[in-house]
């Protein structure tokens, strides 16, 4: 790390002071950076696909997996998709300086909950160039500056976008260090970011794999915001309609199959497994799926290959789904418990009390009823973008959008007030 540790240290001052000016910088010049940033986008499309291009066949010489390519894979439409959720972080409500609550206690002060950026974001992604794009993004909405560690894997993809980026800024008159980019792909640059770099960094937010994730929490020297794998769900109720049950299921496994609220897991309930199951398994076998299924699954679909006990901790990103049948809504909500990640459930029923006991029983950052698991998505909440789903507890959950990027303070308003 001897000659790249001078370098992060520098991009850490550098980011450090950044967000010192950003803090200074005013809603409407932050909006226009979002607004250049996602015209920005829109003009760059031909130098990002090709870019990509270049990515995409370093990834597939080096045996990639087809899932993995997906996630790493621009088009024409999902470059617009980057230009179009940025534009809509744009169109949000600047959250810097927001009141959150104000009162007055006895004491007679006027007490007022402000807020603020966070500081100094790390963000430590894989594979999705896009993600650079929305990191950015939301890092200028919420106030907050940031390096970027991309994947190797997409290094000339997001240098392509941070070039982007950083043109943006300058023509909004942003600090020219409010966003960067990692420019070089070493493995020990996730170390030196995890070293905090001597107090610069305020949050880490990894975005990727179980074994990166678990190596930023364990080796971080500064808080890290949790996303572990989409180790999804979907539990067919004994009440599910058959035609919803198929609908949503198929969506939920097959929409994209490398997405981390991509369902993993099927559960059915015992007492209409042989209504449900026959018909959703034929749709996804029909799609391409996999289907491991525990006996009494396969004792309905012969053709189902026996699930190991492995497959109930899998995310697989790839069109493979286990299959169990369990015991009402107590046995999916047990099932979850035992070997869930804590990322999306769903519950497909139309009884509404089966329904209300999923939700309060699964202990998860998002639960669905009656709709696709892949809904989880920043995007989809209304947010414009994520910067990750957070499977965390503390200060944030879920889709991790721009007011999730941020903190606060307490302004005390006084008169003059001593305390006795």
């Amino acid at each position: 790390m001897s000659d790249l540790y001078p370098m992060m240290q520098d991009m850490g001052r550098r980011a450090r002071a950044a967000a010192d000016a950003l803090r200074a910088t005013t809603p409407d010049a932050r909006t226009e950076a979002l607004r250049r940033l996602a015209e920005g986008l829109r003009a760059a499309e031909t130098d990002i696909l090709a870019a990509n291009a270049r990515d995409v066949a370093r990834a597939r010489d080096g045996g990639l997996s087809e899932a993995l390519i997906d996630r790493l894979a621009l088009t024409p439409a999902r470059v617009e998709g980057m230009a179009a959720a940025v534009a809509a972080i744009a169109a949000q409500p600047d959250p810097i300086g927001a009141e959150m609550a104000r009162w007055t206690p006895a004491n007679g002060l006027d007490i007022a909950r402000i807020r603020t950026p966070i500081g100094v974001l790390a963000v430590i992604y894989e594979s999705r160039p896009n993600v650079t794009a929305d990191a950015a993004a939301l890092c200028l909405r919420s106030g907050n500056a940031a390096i970027l560690r991309c994947g190797s894997d997409c290094l000339d993809s997001s240098r392509t976008i941070a070039a982007v980026v950083a043109r943006a800024t300058a023509e909004a008159g942003l600090p020219a260090d409010a966003i960067q980019l990692v420019p070089v792909p070493d493995r020990e640059a996730v170390g030196a970011l995890l070293s905090g770099l001597n107090g610069a960094i305020d949050l880490i937010i990894p975005r990727g794999g179980k074994s990166l994730v678990a190596r930023v929490q364990a080796e971080a020297k500064a808080p890290v915001l949790g996303h572990l794998e989409g180790l999804c769900h979907t539990y067919l109720d004994a009440a599910a309609d058959l035609d919803v049950a198929r609908r949503v299921t198929l969506n939920a496994k097959m929409r994209r199959v490398s997405v981390c609220g991509a369902t993993e897991t099927l559960l059915v309930d015992r007492a209409a497994a042989d209504r449900l199951l026959p018909a959703v398994a034929a749709d996804l076998t029909a799609a391409g799926c996999e289907l491991r299924g525990d006996a009494e699954a396969r004792a309905l679909v012969p053709a189902m290959t026996a699930a190991s006990e492995a497959d109930w901790t899998a995310e697989y990103l790839a069109p493979i789904l286990s299959v169990r049948v369990v015991d009402g809504v107590g046995g999916a909500v047990d099932h979850i418990r035992r070997y869930g990640s804590g990322h999306t459930e769903a519950i497909v029923t139309a009884d509404e009390t089966a329904a209300e006991r999923f939700a309060e029983g699964v202990d998860s950052a998002i639960v669905l009823i009656n709709a696709s698991t892949q809904f989880a998505d920043g995007g989809e909440f209304g947010f414009g973008g994520e910067i990750g789903i957070s499977t965390s507890k503390l200060h944030a959950r879920g889709p991790v959008g721009a007011e999730q990027l941020t903190t606060y303070k307490y302004v005390v308003r006084g008169e003059g007030q001593t305390r006795p």
